[in-house]
């Protein structure tokens, strides 16, 4: 079985596919061909192919230019930028016990929007004097 590929991009001359489905730079179908026909369209074109989808039958690959895989890879950071994992970050909250009921209301909405953003919440609650 062949190895994960762990970032996108280009492939070069190592599919450990025989038949490919190819999408060609604009998006559109080729269609399934041999693994020789492939490379010899990137060839012809000057295009690198590119794996998206590794678990479909058969594996999709698409002709891509430098510049194409590059604003791809950028796209991808960016979205793995703005998703965070769960769990990364931590937000604490303290207040007194004698906090006033406008106060109180406030923090809890503050919490329930750190917990929709999926981050782990500790609250603090001092005894006042």
């Amino acid at each position: 079985k062949p190895k994960r590929k762990a970032a996108f991009g280009s492939v070069g001359r190592r599919i450990p596919y025989r038949i490919l489905h190819v999408i060609n730079q604009d998006g559109e179908s080729l269609g399934n061909m041999h693994r020789a026909e492939a490379l010899k369209l990137m060839d012809q074109h000057d295009l690198k192919l590119v794996l998206l989808r590794e678990n479909a039958e058969p594996p999709v690959y698409r002709l891509m230019t430098g510049q194409q895989i590059h604003e791809e890879q950028l796209k991808r950071a960016e979205k793995k930028k703005a998703n965070p994992k769960a769990g990364m970050y931590i937000k604490e909250l303290s207040f007194s016990s004698a906090i006033a009921k406008n106060d109180l209301e406030t923090k809890t909405k503050q919490i329930a929007q750190w917990i929709e953003k999926k981050y782990h919440v500790k609250v603090t609650i001092r005894q006042a004097k």
